[in-house]
C-alpha cells in the first residue's frame, strides 16, 4: 500500500470509540451513568457518550442537558416516541462517530467501570482482525428471582437452536465494529441475537464476565410473559437468517 493509497489519519481528538445508552425514563439513572461512565472511560482516550431518549415523559431529556453541560462528549439522541432498545441502540450506533461502539444498558445496572474490558480487545485488534464483537456476560445477577429464572430458560433455548455458545446474550454490555453492526439484518430485539449475527457475517467474537446490580432508580420496562411471547418468534427467525443467509467476505474489488 502506498501513502496515497491509505486512508486519511483521524484528527488526534477523534473519538477512539463510542458508549451507547438506551433510555426510557431514566431521570434517576442519567447523572450516575454519567459520572460513572467518566471515571471509566476518560483515562483511556478520547471517546463520546450518546444517550439515547426513547420517547420518555419524565425529566431525562432536561437532565442530559444538565450534564452535557459539564461533560462535552456527551450527547442526546432523542425518539418522539418509544420505539423499543434495539431501535434506541441502532440509532444511538448511528449517531455516534467513533468506528467502536459499546453498548450500555441505562438503568444502571451494568457499571460502567466493566466498558473498557469490552473495547479494548477491540482498540488493540485493530482493523486486520476478524474480531467483530465482545460481548459481556453478566455473574451474580441482581434481578428477582422469576426473571432470573426466565432468563435462564430462554438462554438454554437460543444456545439449543443457534449454537452460539453464549451463556447470557441479555447483557446490554457489548462491544462492537459499528460498520460490522449496521451491516446486520435489522429487526426488532436484534440486540439479544449479536453472537449468532456477527457469526453469521463471519466475524469473530469474544465472551467476557461483567457483573451486576440491582436498579437504583426507576423501574423495568420488560415482562417475562412478553418476553416469551415475542422470543419465539424471533428465535425462528434468526435461525432461518442464519441457515440461509451468509455475508460473503470481499477480498478483491476492481475498478
Amino acid at each position: 500500500m502506498t501513502a496515497s493509497d491509505a486512508s486519511p489519519a483521524a484528527p488526534a481528538d477523534a473519538p477512539r470509540f463510542a458508549v451507547v445508552a438506551p433510555m426510557k425514563n431514566e431521570e434517576g439513572n442519567v447523572a450516575l451513568m454519567v459520572e460513572e461512565i467518566a471515571a471509566a472511560c476518560e483515562s483511556i482516550g478520547p471517546f463520546e457518550a450518546i444517550f439515547v431518549n426513547d420517547g420518555s415523559d419524565d425529566g431525562t431529556a432536561a437532565k442530559i442537558a444538565e450534564m452535557a453541560k459539564t461533560y462535552p462528549w456527551l450527547r442526546e439522541v432523542r425518539h418522539a416516541k418509544s420505539c423499543g432498545q434495539s431501535t434506541a441502540v441502532r440509532s444511538g450506533v448511528r449517531a455516534a462517530k467513533a468506528p467502536i461502539v459499546c453498548t450500555i444498558d441505562g438503568d444502571g445496572q451494568n457499571p460502567p467501570s466493566e466498558i473498557p474490558k469490552l473495547v479494548a480487545p477491540l482498540l488493540e485488534a485493530g482493523l486486520d482482525s476478524k474480531l467483530g464483537l465482545v460481548a459481556g456476560q453478566r455473574v451474580g445477577r441482581q434481578d428477582t428471582l422469576s426473571k432470573r429464572w426466565a432468563s435462564k430458560g430462554a438462554n438454554w433455548l437460543r444456545r439449543s437452536m443457534l449454537n452460539d455458545d453464549t451463556r447470557d446474550t441479555g447483557c446490554g454490555l457489548k462491544a462492537f465494529r459499528r460498520e460490522a453492526f449496521l451491516a446486520l439484518p435489522f429487526f426488532n430485539h436484534i440486540h439479544r441475537y449479536l453472537p449468532a449475527l456477527f457469526r453469521r457475517d463471519g466475524w469473530e467474537i469474544a465472551l467476557v464476565d461483567v457483573s451486576h446490580r440491582a436498579r437504583e432508580a426507576g423501574s423495568s420496562k420488560y415482562t417475562n410473559i412478553g418476553r416469551a411471547i415475542v422470543g419465539v418468534q424471533d428465535l425462528l427467525g434468526v435461525s432461518w437468517l442464519c441457515r440461509r443467509g451468509t455475508r460473503p467476505v470481499v477480498v478483491k474489488i476492481d475498478e
